[in-house]
């Protein structure tokens, strides 16, 4: 190598290496910040670096041949910086959409665990009690008529409860692997919110807790699967009675407004703990004692799946399903895109 060419090589590494450690400094403190500022980065450094090298080359003297250089460098900046901040924007948004796939699979994951938990945990008592009041029948351990029709009735109680336990698994299974299919019609919400209320009444009779609906006098049509609707407000109310004491209020009301239509779900319970607000929804999620009634065997009514069934079947009729707490009790609104015509 020549005395010139090590010359070259010095003057071209003086001028563009302050320019590329520029450059890395700013990569490290907006690195994490903004995927396009890096992006511009990126490509203004090579450049930039090139233009430093020549200018220090050739000695701060602005021949025609550097200015030549400097108009391919500047047409070059203005056609790639533009590019890098598209490209940036884009790696952003998909990046961002990566992270949030991710985090849904690992969340599904984690509800696909809990699921099977809950599963092997609360399936287990019915069938275990199942068992042993039929052993003790058939080792004739049972005696008298009274005996043995006291448990055939709790057998039977234990095989219902086991059966709804199953119905809501198989509902749920179908919830959380989208293979849910709904018939959706246009449907009166009033009506249904009458048929809730008639299929519950004896429910709440026996739990001594009030229970009355309210809505207009005018038609409230949505488009919605009947059926699948009227599980919603059936989990919502049964939820409601269950937490509500003796001598206590629920209240089904129904109406709409700023383009949607909503049905309430009000009760005089205890209400709901604030830490449980954000996961009342979640599979098999009973909160604390206060939002865990117990049935008379002492352990917990219902599946533990009725909130998150009644979740995924709004959801599915691109609706949107809400708990709060109100002055004495709780509200859960279910609010539903009223049709365009």
């Amino acid at each position: 190598m020549d005395e010139s060419t090590a010359q070259l090589i010095g003057y071209t590494a003086a001028g563009s290496l302050p320019v590329v450690l520029a450059g890395a400094v700013v990569l490290r403190y907006t690195g994490n910040r903004s995927l396009t500022t890096s992006m511009v980065a990126l490509v203004l450094i090579p450049i930039l670096s090139a233009l430093a090298g020549m200018v220090a080359v050739s000695g701060l003297m602005f021949t025609a041949e550097l200015h030549r250089t400097l108009v391919v460098l500047a047409v070059v900046a203005a056609v790639t910086v533009p590019a890098a901040v598209v490209l940036g924007r884009q790696q952003a948004r998909k990046t961002v959409w990566e992270r949030q796939i991710r985090e849904q699979e690992r969340a599904a994951e984690q509800s696909r665990r809990e699921l099977v938990a809950w599963v092997s945990h609360d399936l287990r008592t019915p069938l275990a009690g199942i068992r042993a009041m039929s052993e003790a029948l058939a080792d004739g351990v049972v005696a008298g008529d009274a005996d043995v029709t006291r448990y055939a009735g709790q057998i039977g109680r234990e095989v219902h409860r086991l059966s709804g336990m199953v119905d809501d698994l198989f509902e749920m299974s179908k919830i959380s692997a989208g293979a849910l299919r709904l018939e959706l019609e246009p449907v009166d919400l009033r009506e249904l919110v009458d048929e809730v209320l008639a299929a519950n009444r004896t429910t709440a009779e026996r739990a001594a807790v009030a229970l009355h609906a309210e809505h207009p006098g005018t038609r409230l049509t949505v488009a919605a699967d009947d059926r699948a609707l009227v599980r919603v407000l059936t989990n919502l109310v049964c939820n409601a009675i269950a937490h509500t004491p003796p001598g206590g209020r629920v209240a089904i009301s129904a109406g709409a407004g700023a383009g949607h239509a909503w049905a309430r779900v009000d009760d005089t319970g205890p209400g709901i703990a604030e830490l449980d607000l954000p996961r009342i929804f979640d599979i098999a999620y009973r909160g604390t004692a206060a939002r865990s009634p117990v049935a008379a065997d002492g352990l917990p009514a219902g599946s533990g799946m009725g909130l998150a069934i009644a979740a995924g079947l709004v959801r599915a009729h691109d609706g949107d399903i809400t708990a709060e707490n109100r002055a004495h009790g709780c509200r859960f609104e279910v609010r539903l895109p009223l049709p365009r015509y």
